[in-house]
């Protein structure tokens, strides 16, 4: 394998595009991004000039969609798909892909998928449906938690996470919100997100993770975007790390 490897990254959102080619240059040196790309057209433009090895590619890339892209492109490049959720990922993998990462980024995560990265570059391409069958364990469904304990007081109540409208970690306690009231758990949001069905709950903020179906509005002030929540009416705050979840609403 050469010392070098070129990448394109297509990602329409500027954010996460800086945040993912700021962890790609800490974590390989030597993988030099040699273009950016903000839709399909550019992409397959691009890398049709570019001839890179890896594509970086955003499954919702307008206006054709990353699937469609990587169709037309796996043949000449390693493809890494980028996505809020793992919808995608079967077909992702149908179609070769190197791996399937979901945002927002992480270094371990990333660290995990440019190993693979480095393991198809210095090896002869090995058949597609082998590499689905070795890959699929790590995107099949799991059973996320329907029922939350809580504390109220000095009592222990079971809260149906579906009646739940959004978490809110503290200093020493987590938040539960439902549309009547409020208790306190110690599980930490960074370990909730693993457990909730991503579907249904997102992760607005560091601290805070949102059941989808309670949102009654979004609204955008200049460098500000807030979700409003249904019957209650609360406003929670959606960090920058976290807009794009809110790019297709």
């Amino acid at each position: 394998m050469a010392d070098t490897v070129s990448a394109i990254i297509a990602e329409d959102e500027r954010n996460m595009h800086s945040d993912l080619q700021a962890r790609l240059r800490r974590l390989w040196p030597e993988l030099r991004i040699v273009a950016a790309a903000g839709d399909c057209l550019q992409v397959l433009s691009l890398s049709t000039t570019w001839q890179p090895e890896v594509l970086f590619l955003d499954t919702e890339m307008p206006p054709l969609g990353g699937l469609e892209v990587a169709r037309r492109l796996s043949a000449n490049c390693h493809v890494v798909f980028l996505s809020d959720r793992d919808h995608h990922a079967v077909d992702a993998f149908r179609l070769g892909a190197t791996d399937y990462v979901l945002r927002p980024f992480d270094d371990e995560r990333l660290a995990s998928t440019l190993q693979r990265l480095r393991q198809r570059l210095g090896t002869p391409t090995s058949s597609v449906e082998a590499m689905v069958r070795g890959l699929l364990p790590a995107i099949r469904p799991k059973d996320y938690i329907t029922w939350i304990k809580a504390s109220r007081g000095n009592d222990i109540e079971l809260i149906r996470v579906s009646d739940i409208q959004y978490f809110q970690s503290g200093m020493k306690y987590t938040s539960v919100h439902t549309c009547l009231r409020e208790a306190l758990i110690r599980r930490p949001v960074k370990e909730l997100v693993t457990q909730l069905d991503p579907d249904r709950f997102w992760q607005i903020h560091r601290s805070t993770i949102v059941n989808v179906e309670a949102i009654d509005r979004i609204s955008r002030d200049h460098s500000e975007m807030r979700v409003r929540l249904r019957t209650t009416g609360t406003c929670l705050a959606v960090s920058d790390a976290y807009r794009h979840l809110f790019r297709q609403m």
